[in-house]
């Protein structure tokens, strides 16, 4: 009999992460639709933060979260800082282009996901610890202020640019 019901919850594990699996798969290539997904998700939870009035220290660590995953995103996927002294192999002229040490699909995976678990959060009083909110709201601003002035230092130092739109298009100099 437990074997029996065993199975059946692991049957029932394994379709649905399939299909949970599959829609991730159909919504790779839908990038609008997806942030916009993200954007009322975290809607919702900050309303639900502002009407029940608590859950300070969950946004919190949300929002640290959604700010590591925003470095990752931002950061290239080899650090020139962090590869120590290396023989010169390629011309420093020569078009590297940029890769992310945290893939678009995965940054919004992983901050949709930690939204959804925020938000299930807010239903469980032991999550509730009683802090005071504009320490917290300031501690945050400051840790992103000082956080992004690094990585904007660190692009500018490197020389890439992590946000670009479409096929970069490149002219040779005699073209000018």
């Amino acid at each position: 009999k437990m074997d029996e019901e065993a199975t059946f919850f692991e049957k029932l594990r394994f379709t649905l992460s399939r299909r949970y699996q599959h829609f991730l798969d159909k919504s790779t290539i839908h990038t609008v639709p997806r942030w916009g997904f993200f954007i009322l998700c975290l809607g919702i939870y900050a309303l639900r933060v502002y009407l029940v009035n608590g859950w300070y220290i969950v946004t919190y660590g949300l929002g640290i979260f959604l700010l590591n995953n925003f470095i990752g995103f931002l950061s290239p996927q080899v650090d020139p800082d962090s590869d120590g002294p290396v023989l010169p192999s390629k011309d420093s002229d020569e078009f590297r282009p940029f890769t992310r040490r945290l893939p678009e699909f995965q940054f919004w995976h992983a901050c949709t996901r930690a939204v959804i678990i925020a938000f299930f959060m807010t239903f469980f009083k032991v999550f509730d610890i009683p802090v005071f909110w504009p320490i917290l709201l300031f501690y945050f601003f400051v840790l992103f202020v000082l956080t992004m002035k690094r990585q904007i230092k660190h692009m500018i130092t490197h020389g890439y640019v992590p946000w670009n739109r479409g096929k970069q298009r490149f002219q040779s100099k005699n073209s000018k």
